[in-house]
């Protein structure tokens, strides 16, 4: 498999990378190839420019499967996931990791507009003053309202007969729970205060437990302590502005 993202960030491609390391597939992280291998931002949008199938990707990332090329972070998880074993195979299954998946792409889409509340074709430094507004409403509403739904999805499991178990759709490990991980280390660096203050008070144990769970993982532990892992950055979509963690 090939993935094109951008070379120097985690961002949307990140959640991506954890479900081929955790299912260690051998893949090419294009972009950050050498350019003399093929590699190298040019290649990624040389990629986007050619015609795609099913259609040409509007922007990374996207992911090369077999004579497929697909894009959008859920939509990529969405196919590879029952291939990867990262998802059961049942509908209902499937339905329910997507459908997780795509609450988490909202919250995530979220996160970025703290930095970058008015355009992305601005600088940060552009719409301060607009973003301490939006990250001080992140901070007290929204961050509290989606781990708040995603914590209870965790405790409704150890209720339910049927799939009980410590991860998202229950006893075995999905794709959804490899991006609740990347959600809630992302936080941690984006904002250090307003999540310890949600430990502290115990709001978010179940995906406390879920965050150390998934990096106990052999494979994704390897990866974080790799020079695959990218840092976090102010690049990305996570970024530590300490004026916005009020």
């Amino acid at each position: 498999m090939n993935l094109y993202y951008w070379p120097t960030i985690q961002g949307r491609g990140e959640f991506v990378r954890l479900a081929l390391e955790d299912a260690g597939v051998d893949y090419v992280d294009v972009a950050r190839l050498p350019k003399k291998k093929g590699g190298g931002v040019e290649a990624l949008l040389a990629m986007m420019g050619k015609a795609g199938a099913p259609v040409r990707p509007f922007a990374p990332p996207f992911l090369e499967v077999g004579k497929l090329v697909v894009a959008h972070t859920a939509n990529i998880l969405q196919v590879i996931g029952p291939r990867l074993g990262l998802v059961p195979k049942d509908e209902r299954s499937r339905i329910a990791a997507h459908q997780l998946q795509l609450s988490i792409t909202d919250f995530v889409a979220e996160v970025h507009d703290t930095h970058h509340p008015i355009a992305t074709s601005l600088y940060y430094e552009d719409q301060k003053a607009e973003a301490r507004a939006r990250s001080k409403h992140f901070i007290k509403q929204r961050i509290p309202k989606y781990l708040g739904y995603f914590e209870s999805v965790l405790k409704e499991n150890k209720a339910n007969a049927r799939r009980k178990g410590p991860f998202a759709l229950g006893r075995a490990s999905t794709y959804v729970d490899l991006s609740l991980f990347q959600v809630m280390v992302g936080l941690a660096y984006a904002f250090p205060k307003a999540m310890r203050r949600l430990e502290i008070e115990e709001e978010v144990s179940h995906l406390v437990a879920l965050r150390d769970r998934v990096a106990a993982r052999p494979r994704i532990e390897a990866y974080l302590a790799s020079e695959r892992r990218i840092p976090f950055n102010e690049d990305g979509i996570f970024r530590r502005y300490p004026e916005l963690d009020a």
